[in-house]
């Protein structure tokens, strides 16, 4: 069992930043990636980032170079450092992690809202 805090959202103007958090507990050896999903307004949930136990790490197209996923081992935490913000990032941004394995569950956090917007 893994259970995923999430922490960080809120109101942010276009061309601003923001850091997501994302605290896991329970437990967490069985945790092979972490990643941060988004839904939009009127849109499906698009992958944004992903970061794996072994620190690699992917970015959807839309937000690459301007977005950064890391992790805190030691704080067991995971962020999304987010800049240059656009108000097409405005969404629902959830946190989610995976187990190896696969039968160990996926889990996911309750998501925080970003609203990009002047």
């Amino acid at each position: 069992q893994v259970q995923l805090v999430e922490s960080g959202g809120g109101l942010v103007q276009p061309g601003g930043s923001l850091r997501l958090s994302c605290a896991a507990s329970g437990s967490i050896f069985s945790i092979y990636a972490m990643r941060w999903y988004r839904t939009a307004p009127g849109k499906q949930r698009e992958l944004v980032a992903t970061i794996t136990r072994g620190g690699n790490t992917n970015y959807a197209d839309s937000v690459k170079g301007r977005f950064t996923i890391s992790r805190d081992n030691a704080k067991n935490t995971v962020y999304l450092q987010m800049n240059s913000l656009k108000p097409e990032d405005t969404a629902v941004y959830v946190c989610n992690a995976a187990s190896l394995p696969t039968s160990l569950g996926t889990y996911w956090g309750q998501g925080t809202q970003v609203p990009v917007s002047s």
